[in-house]
């Protein structure tokens, strides 16, 4: 069986307690969860999951609400699209998947995803690596010009629906191509990758799921955050991250996780924020090293 931008692996769709996941499993070895960022789907892996296969068992899935996963209601509070309820159906999917207990690897909102995982399920998550992010609350904690200058999608795709829903809606690949991945196509992300991120976004349920997925960061994430504040995530944490990003220039990264975390190692990467996708070999040689 063939499967678009991931040869020898084989699809999949997981029920879990709240919604269908998409995926994609291959390889052999312990099992290891990779988790994508906004705007992007697990296509986001399509360079990095070939290297992890003769070495791990590798899974890749859409998020809840991104990609070709299910986009469930809003609930109360945003809580349909909180970390929490994602990281759920995460465990949900490896636990049908067979394995109790796995490493993950999450870039952008994966790795906030991953990030409330480990605290939520300190017994089944072994090890997280963390690519391109501060933990949320220190990042709203640390609201900066320069931040709100570069990361301004923050504080727009929390705006009530369905006001950014409309205003990106007529304009997506424009939004994408000149903002989101700029400079980047097809240098970096492939025209084919591209083409794909470009289907999911222009889904209407999609592009909904996606701004409460940021609303959901500005309220109930920050709920839970507070609530766990000083509990730390138990397993070993690897922060990685693009050294002419914005996230390098804006914190100290190892810092910021390190109040989060008791064992955390990391460092700068070449490249900016797409760094599975503009650095797969350095990216896997640090997995690999970290996770062995």
């Amino acid at each position: 069986m063939t499967v678009p931008f991931f040869p020898g692996f084989d699809a999949f769709r997981c029920e879990t307690a709240g919604v269908t996941i998409n995926g994609v499993i291959g390889g052999s070895g312990p099992p290891l969860l990779l988790l994508h960022g906004w705007p992007q789907t697990h296509v986001v892996w399509h360079r990095v999951a070939p290297l992890l296969a003769p070495h791990f068992t590798v899974v890749a899935t859409d998020l809840r609400g991104y990609g070709d996963s299910g986009k469930p209601a809003d609930g109360q509070g945003h809580d349909g699209h909180s970390k929490r309820a994602m990281a759920h159906d995460q465990v949900g999917v490896m636990t049908s998947l067979g394995f109790d207990r796995f490493a993950v690897v999450g870039h952008d909102r994966g790795g906030r995803v991953g990030h409330r995982m480990a605290l939520d399920h300190p017994d089944v998550v072994s090890k997280l690596a963390v690519l391109d992010i501060v933990p949320t609350r220190r990042l709203y904690a640390e609201v900066s010009k320069e931040l709100a200058s570069v990361y301004f999608h923050w504080f727009f795709l929390i705006q009530p629906a369905p006001l950014p829903e409309t205003l990106l809606a007529g304009n997506a690949e424009f939004f994408l191509r000149n903002w989101a991945f700029r400079g980047y196509v097809p240098s970096v992300v492939t025209e084919a990758a591209f083409a794909e991120y470009l289907r999911c976004f222009t889904d209407p349920a999609t592009l909904h799921a996606m701004c409460e997925d940021y609303r959901a960061a500005a309220t109930i994430d920050l709920d839970h955050d507070a609530t766990d504040h000083g509990v730390g995530v138990r397993c070993p944490v690897l922060a990685l991250w693009g050294a002419q990003g914005a996230m390098g220039a804006l914190y100290d990264v190892l810092d910021a996780w390190k109040e989060y975390a008791s064992d955390v190692q990391g460092e700068p990467l070449p490249g900016g924020h797409w760094l599975p996708e503009e650095q797969p070999g350095e990216l896997v040689a640090e997995l690999r090293a970290f996770l062995a």
